[in-house]
């Protein structure tokens, strides 16, 4: 009987640690969320990963981004981006689940995650904290983050960090430093046009930085352009 004791508890903490480890995780996130109610993040986890991407070529490289509060972003991007990535963000609670239901059926016919179905909370949640992987446990997680984001702030509060931390080019992050970066302008001095043709990057933002002759992006710019009035802003 006493032989037995040991295993017993080695078994059992072989399966209480991961446990344990994975609460206490969620609990940071947790906390951390609470704390972006009142103080911007300076950085992201995509955005650290992808600047150690930039400095692995050189050792100087750094990140263009600057934080501008939400109303010194033009409506016009606004708009466009809940046009082109979201048009039910101000009205779902974070999971749009008939768009993930439709990407898992897409992944089921490719045999592999093609697709993610994610609203702006989503995106938001994945570029805070988590990788770009795709699979379906980082998807899990994603979820619950973005739970936890949608219990602790409004939608604006959410809209602004995802607008001042979301990816737009090589080493381009947020509205003010994309605004700048292909336009010369403030975030706020974006015009109808300018605005739906940030948004339309936002899916593939390398790519069209080195790509911005694409017959797509213009196509899709102006389909953007006729659904953005239809809107609603947070």
């Amino acid at each position: 009987m006493k032989k037995k004791r040991p295993l017993r508890r080695f078994l059992f903490w072989l399966i209480a640690l991961p446990i344990l480890l994975v609460l206490l995780l969620q609990l940071y996130f947790f906390l951390q969320i609470g704390w972006w109610t009142r103080f911007d993040p300076n950085s992201t986890s995509f955005m650290r990963h992808q600047l150690s991407i930039l400095q692995e070529k050189n050792p100087k490289a750094e990140l263009k981004h600057q934080w501008v509060p939400y109303n010194r972003i033009s409506n016009h991007l606004k708009r466009a981006i809940i046009a082109s990535e979201d048009a039910n963000f101000s009205g779902h609670e974070g999971v749009d689940w008939e768009a993930l239901q439709k990407a898992y059926e897409k992944n089921q016919k490719k045999g592999r995650v093609v697709a993610g179905g994610s609203t702006i909370t989503q995106q938001l949640a994945k570029n805070l904290f988590l990788s770009g992987e795709r699979s379906y446990l980082r998807k899990g997680q994603e979820v619950i983050i973005t739970y936890m984001l949608e219990f602790w702030m409004d939608k604006e509060r959410i809209f602004e960090i995802y607008l001042n931390s979301v990816e737009w080019g090589v080493g381009v992050f947020g509205a003010e430093a994309a605004a700048r970066h292909y336009y010369g302008i403030s975030a706020a001095a974006l015009n109808p046009y300018q605005a739906a043709r940030l948004a339309v990057m936002l899916p593939n933002p390398r790519f069209y930085d080195v790509n911005r002759g694409s017959g797509y992006l213009a196509r899709r710019t102006d389909l953007i352009l006729r659904r953005m009035n239809s809107a609603a802003l947070p």
